[in-house]
């Protein structure tokens, strides 16, 4: 699995503690920045990851910001991305189990290290249920492809 991985100067640090954590769940990652805590524009960095989602370029990505926020409301605006803010490992692995979330986003000033590495664990260990809530996403799509023309 190859996923795409960003944040704002606010995620730096939990970013690069948890790329070791990838690697050792086998999750080949690329990090589209930012690379340091100097401030910098969220939706910069959200926009990179997202698009890599959408496009199909990578399978899955992870954001990271101060409360998570800014970074949901910019992913969720590319068609096929679901991304789900988490901040705790029960709602991560809803996210897959239920909604086949494609991005998680953390937030990274509102979480210490060890809970974003039990979500992060959770989330990729954690495949779609399919089933029921297939229905519920293809009208969630149906939705997507109507205000989207």
């Amino acid at each position: 699995m190859k996923i795409a991985i960003g944040c704002d100067h606010a995620g730096v640090a939990m970013k690069n503690d948890i790329l070791p954590l990838l690697e050792a769940l086998d999750v080949e990652w690329e990090d589209f920045g930012t690379k340091d805590e100097e401030s910098c524009d969220y939706p910069d960095f959200g926009e990179k990851v997202a698009e890599a989602v959408s496009s199909g370029s990578v399978d899955r990505g992870v954001l990271i910001c101060g409360t998570g926020i800014g970074m949901s409301i910019v992913a969720n605006k590319f068609p096929d991305v679901r991304a789900a803010l988490c901040s705790e490992d029960y709602s991560a692995k809803m996210s897959r189990l239920h909604n086949n979330s494609n991005i998680l986003v953390l937030p990274g000033r509102v979480i210490n290290l060890d809970t974003a590495k039990a979500i992060v664990k959770s989330w990729f260990e954690t495949e779609f249920e399919g089933g029921r809530h297939q229905k519920r996403l293809d009208k969630i799509t149906s939705i997507e492809k109507r205000l989207n023309k």
